[in-house]
């Protein structure tokens, strides 16, 4: 059984379980939700028109005909209203002939290939309607970015512009979560230090200092801890950074930093980084960041100059898993010898087209690349690799625009229903002095606001507690609502911070709260084992937000036990409490160097 197949029978038992559990979730009106309020404010500033969400490659044509045609200047304005729209706020609009994606992606020189689409433009057309367009988007009040890729010297002149309208208010800026992993000391530190402080680093570890949030760290230089950071983009696509001159000490560049609550303000876009540690120590740390994080993205860190090393298969492993989209990037390219950077590559290469990935690498070496590849990497199986340097800034233009461009993660309506009951995993919770117990986590599906009377558990006896919201942050940013795919901390009124535990969920009062589940049933398959597993062996295992001790209680293979490879039908119960799962979710298991991947298929 192979693990591909494998993972494509989850997917379709984990969409087959969604789309039944939304078909019977009673379907109570929604209240107006952020996106209608979004294109409310849109219509009101004279835009029109129905959202057209098929990426129409055809409407752009007809908008450029429109605007080289003088009188059809409304015609052009309502269909890029449309276009904006449609994206939530943010479209890539592309001028001129479309380059095959297969040549752009293989590195190859696109200006001879076959498959060009699209209407061919002059260059003084592609000049001429990259200032119509501004024009455009500026009365609709959206910035046009500078222009993202723009080329006048090829067989085929075109230029691709960023439209992007500012985000009504901080509850509506879209967010992008990517998990960044690798191995120890293969800069993950020191790359998210450059990409959200802006000074260079120094080849001494200058960048990484300001993340750290533990004194071992700062004199070890390991993160033992997920460590949370966000790079905001500004309408016309700049990363907001602090003011940082770039020969700033390491106290300095820790010290200047801005608020989570000011990038918000002044962003139209926010990634949300989660920094997982390498060390093999810190596994367990690392595999609930990934599972519970709901993450668009893995990005992971290979150091040049030692390859994919170590953990670094193991988080590549563990996100092929979960079938979370991987990107690479190689760092430290300016202090490894050319041989050296050479064979890094190719191990890169062969790893993403084994069997076991069956992923396409493309390399980003120009704009066009990086700005194609954000849009199209997640479905077809590719997996862009860049090769950066923190202390020259090699390579880091392109990684920003990639970041820049890439969907936000609530726009992933198949996976976060805002038309469904309130569900909210909790990951985190902390007790805050004159405010109360805390928690941190991710809206599954539904809405919630300030005020509303909820319900949160299990508890240890499986019963769910009613409390009320009593206020909402996100980013440090205080909100009053939010909505499925958002992650947002609670402050819960009168709840105690020992009653509340990772894991829980939190849902809308009502008068029959969710069954909490001991015993369950699911299809795993054993990725490694290095003897045989029977009836009563105990593994973690980790689900959504859940991470508790598992026992198999029985299984249907005939000889009773698993190896390596084997698939099976298996009946695990919770050691210490029952959980919040539901048919159709993921999970994971290990205990050592173990390793089982499966999906829930019936609750006990």
């Amino acid at each position: 059984m192979s693990l591909r197949s494998f993972q494509s029978e989850i997917q379709e038992i984990s969409a087959r379980e969604l789309a039944r559990q939304r078909g019977q979730a009673s379907v109570t009106p929604a209240p107006r939700n952020i996106h209608a309020r979004k294109i409310q404010i849109l219509e009101e500033s004279n835009i029109v028109g129905e959202p057209s969400l098929s990426r129409d490659a055809g409407v752009e044509d007809e908008v450029e005909a429109a605007l080289l045609a003088i009188h059809d200047y409304d015609r052009a304005r309502t269909s890029v209203a449309q276009l904006i729209t449609g994206r939530k706020g943010e479209y890539i609009f592309r001028i001129g002939c479309r380059p095959p994606h297969v040549s752009l992606f293989a590195g190859e020189s696109v200006d001879d290939a076959a498959g060009w689409s699209g209407v061919p433009r002059t260059d003084v057309e592609v000049t001429s309607l990259q200032s119509s367009v501004k024009r455009v988007v500026e009365e609709l009040g959206g910035k046009v970015y500078h222009v993202l890729f723009e080329t006048t010297d090829s067989h085929y002149p075109r230029a691709t512009l960023l439209l992007r309208l500012p985000p009504p208010s901080i509850e509506l800026v879209p967010e992008v979560r990517c998990a960044v992993v690798g191995n120890v000391d293969s800069g993950k530190s020191t790359t998210l230090g450059v990409l959200t402080r802006g000074p260079l680093d120094d080849g001494r570890g200058r960048a990484r200092v300001a993340l750290f949030r533990h004194k071992h760290e700062i004199e070890t230089g390991r993160t033992s801890s997920v460590g949370m950071e966000i790079l905001g983009f500004s309408t016309a696509g700049v990363p907001v950074l602090p003011n940082i001159p770039p020969s700033a000490d390491a106290d300095m560049i820790r010290r200047d930093k801005l608020g989570w609550d000011e990038i918000s303000a002044q962003s139209a876009k926010i990634v949300s980084f989660s920094d997982l540690a390498g060390h093999e120590r810190y596994l367990k740390t690392t595999l609930y960041g990934l599972t519970s994080g709901a993450p668009s993205c893995v990005i992971l860190m290979v150091g040049a100059n030692a390859g994919l090393i170590g953990m670094s298969k193991e988080h590549l492993a563990i996100a092929l898993a979960l079938s979370v989209p991987v990107v690479v990037c190689i760092t430290k390219i300016d202090m490894t010898p050319p041989n050296i950077l050479n064979e890094t590559t190719k191990q890169v290469v062969k790893i993403l087209k084994s069997p076991g990935c069956r992923k396409t690498p493309v390399f980003v070496n120009s704009m066009e690349v990086a700005v194609e590849s954000s849009q199209t990497f997640a479905q077809h199986k590719l997996c862009p690799v860049f090769r950066v340097s923190n202390v020259t800034g090699e390579g880091l233009d392109y990684f920003r625009t990639f970041l820049n461009l890439l969907p936000s993660s609530e726009a992933d309506t198949e996976t976060f229903a805002i038309d469904q009951p309130l569900e909210y995993s909790i990951t985190d919770i902390w007790s805050v002095p004159y405010v109360g117990t805390v928690v941190n986590g991710i809206l599954n599906s539904g809405s919630v606001k300030t005020g509303d009377p909820v319900l949160f558990g299990p508890d240890s006896n499986g019963h769910f507690q009613s409390t009320v919201v009593r206020s909402m942050q996100r980013k440090r940013a205080d909100v009053s609502t939010a909505e499925a795919g958002q992650c947002v901390a609670l402050a819960l009124k009168r709840v105690k911070r020992a009653a509340v535990r990772k894991g829980m969920v939190i849902v809308h009062k009502t008068d029959t709260p969710p069954k909490a589940i001991r015993q369950f049933e699911g299809q795993v398959l054993i990725l490694y084992h290095n003897t045989t597993m029977q009836q009563n062996y105990q593994a973690m295992l980790h689900c959504g937000a859940v991470r508790q001790t598992v026992r198999i209680i029985s299984m249907d293979n005939p000889e009773g036990v698993l190896r390596t490879g084997d698939r099976a039908t298996v009946q695990f119960e919770f050691i210490t409490q029952p959980e919040f799962v539901k048919v159709g979710m993921k999970l994971l298991f290990r205990e050592g160097k173990t390793k089982g991947l499966g999906v829930i298929t019936r609750l006990l």
